[in-house]
């Protein structure tokens, strides 16, 4: 699969992350032993196919292996796998058993939800971002972008930034905005150095524009 492509799967599982997460019709149980909801159960299968996305992406980019990179994104893989299974799990027993912290399980059950699980996806999410980026700056495609390149990855990229602005703007901000905020300024600083590069541009367009829109939206 061209890179091209791979972009574009990312930000159609990116946009059903946010519909998954916003949508009222995922919020029925997903088995008759009520252990999840479809909201959970889905996210879990869109992340899985977003690392497996992004494997394909790092693969794309640079086709040799490379050690530290490779070790990195497995570095990555686990936290990224680590926080969303956490999140997914706590997330569903707060909102459904723990409307308040009254209690030392619900206590924990909301710290595991809001923070502990925030912190390992957000820190494996950002570790795969860069690690593809830096694989992209290391290997550059010496081929001139085609006209096709620019539509796709600004295309690409404003369905990204879509998405963050549905994550960011209308709720309250945690992590989530210092997450946008690196990936953005990672993807500038590369981006700089080799402003022909389409993972690059995609990042940068996709991160920064994102951040921008928000803010507006905020302050306004």
């Amino acid at each position: 699969m061209s890179v091209k492509r791979l972009l574009a799967a990312q930000s159609a599982v990116i946009v059903l992350v946010s519909v998954n997460r916003l949508s009222p019709f995922t919020k029925e149980f997903a088995a008759a032993n009520q252990f999840l909801r479809w909201v959970e159960v889905l996210n879990l299968l869109l992340s899985l196919a977003g690392v497996v996305l992004t494997f394909r992406l790092l693969r794309a980019v640079r086709p040799a292996a490379n050690r530290w990179l490779d070790l990195t994104f497995a570095v990555g893989v686990w936290l990224y796998a680590a926080g969303y299974g956490d999140h997914e799990t706590t997330n569903y027993l707060h909102e459904r058993f723990c409307p308040t912290t009254a209690s030392d399980l619900c206590r924990i059950v909301a710290y595991h939800d809001d923070t502990f699980s925030h912190l390992l996806f957000f820190a494996g999410f950002i570790v795969l971002a860069v690690v593809v980026m830096a694989a992209q700056a290391s290997a550059p495609d010496p081929r001139p972008l085609t006209t096709s390149d620019h539509f796709s990855v600004v295309l690409n990229g404003l369905l990204v930034a879509a998405g963050i602005v549905a994550n960011l703007a209308f709720e309250p901000i945690g992590l989530d905005l210092y997450v946008v905020a690196i990936v953005a300024v990672v993807a500038v600083v590369l981006l700089l150095r080799h402003p022909g590069q389409l993972v690059l541009r995609y990042y940068g367009l996709a991160f920064v524009t994102g951040l921008l829109a928000t803010a507006a939206i905020r302050a306004s």
